[in-house]
């Protein structure tokens, strides 16, 4: 592995540097799970398609700039350490994005892969089901084929960005005989088919950042299969990796977190109210998210001379979850009796950015698979431990 970017890369870091400088919103966007802040980070996705910021991994063809892995990485730096919006269409642009790709018809790609680099249409990730969590292959909504048709029967919970999407993606049993991985398929449904039905689900701070989802007859045309019929595991493994690996959560992320941890410490040791026993944790987790990142270089040379993730995604995904608890509980402990202000408390830090990062942190260990699967199939798919 070299650890030296080329000229050419660092032409592209310190470009994507400059336009987010000049492009950046003047004031911090309205929160995306609201119907306002929803449309507000769809309006900004538009503003980095129209100059190929959206997907600069992507092929022209599709909005992007058909840079390497390596390009897009150093991008996703640049993005977090400018403190730039949250991106409202991750499930799109980062999940089904790849697996369009991967198993999609030229049709498919044609029809969809546009419309989610400009924004226009935003998606879900319709997955888990309220007796189907991360064991995926447990699923039970039905999709029966009725000519040209799959008929949907059945819910869907946790939707990610349900509540306002346009499209989500689905796992469906199209084979009612079958059991476990066997007979499943991977459709693609419009928010507003026939049939279908979400509901908002609030989290504590009462803002819709899920639905669920109840099909009762639901219509999806056969063009919307992504892969064969019945080979809907194989698809989703695809999106799996995606989304426990790197696509997901670039390093940028927790670089930028680890970066204000620093920044955090240095103030607080200047007023003379930081804990210097908390000096180590906050070097750990700086560390870690250095390690994070150059473990990530790693891994996009190997992918880029042909080499695959698989499971070994699941090792990347334990610890960026976990590092990212840690990052911000670190934080927490810095700031001792401060650290539950909200933003309106006249001592608030970082606009109680630190609490509510945190939160939000404690779910890394769950979605995308929890961290016991992971470590199962760590323990299995990659040590070649005997299964218990």
């Amino acid at each position: 592995m070299d650890l030296d970017f080329t000229p050419g890369q660092l032409a592209f870091r310190d470009e994507a540097r400059a336009w987010l400088a000049d492009h950046l919103p003047a004031e911090p966007l309205p929160a995306m799970d609201t119907p306002e802040g929803f449309e507000r980070h769809r309006e900004w996705e538009g503003v980095l398609h129209d100059d190929r910021w959206s997907v600069v991994a992507w092929p022209e063809a599709y909005g992007g700039r058909d840079v390497g892995l390596v390009e897009w990485l150093l991008f996703e730096e640049e993005y977090y350490r400018s403190g730039a919006p949250g991106r409202v269409n991750t499930n799109g642009i980062s999940l089904l994005g790849p697996t369009l790709y991967a198993f999609g018809t030229d049709a498919q790609k044609d029809r969809f892969l546009p419309r989610m680099a400009s924004g226009e249409e935003i998606w879900a990730q319709g997955w888990s089901e309220p007796d189907s969590g991360s064991d995926l292959a447990s699923i039970s909504t039905k999709g029966i084929r009725d000519g040209e048709w799959f008929v949907l029967d059945g819910q869907k919970t946790w939707c990610s960005r349900g509540a306002w999407a346009d499209w989500m993606f689905c796992i469906v049993r199209t084979d009612p005989d079958s059991e476990r991985h066997r007979g499943l398929s991977y459709l693609l449904v419009p928010a507003d088919a026939e049939g279908l039905e979400r509901r908002p689900v609030g989290r504590l701070d009462g803002e819709p950042a899920f639905a669920e989802l109840f099909f009762d007859g639901c219509r999806v045309h056969e063009s919307n299969l992504l892969g064969g019929e019945g080979e809907g595991w194989s698809v989703a493994m695809a999106t799996t990796s995606s989304e426990r690996g790197l696509n997901l959560r670039a390093p940028g992320r927790f670089l930028a977190a680890a970066d204000r941890l620093a920044d955090l410490y240095r103030e607080l040791a200047d007023d003379g109210s930081a804990d210097p026993g908390l000096l180590d944790e906050v070097v750990r987790a700086w560390t870690g998210a250095q390690a994070y990142r150059w473990q990530t270089y790693r891994t996009a040379a190997r992918l880029s001379g042909g080499g695959e993730l698989g499971a070994a995604s699941s090792m990347m995904k334990v610890f960026w979850s976990e590092l990212d608890v840690e990052l911000h509980a670190t934080a927490l402990r810095l700031l001792g009796d401060r650290a539950e202000l909200v933003d309106a408390a006249p001592d608030a830090v970082d606009g109680g950015a630190w609490m509510s990062g945190y939160l939000f942190s404690l779910s890394g260990p769950i979605y995308a698979g929890t961290n016991e699967i992971q470590r199962n199939i760590i323990a299995e798919r990659v040590l070649g431990l005997p299964r218990k």
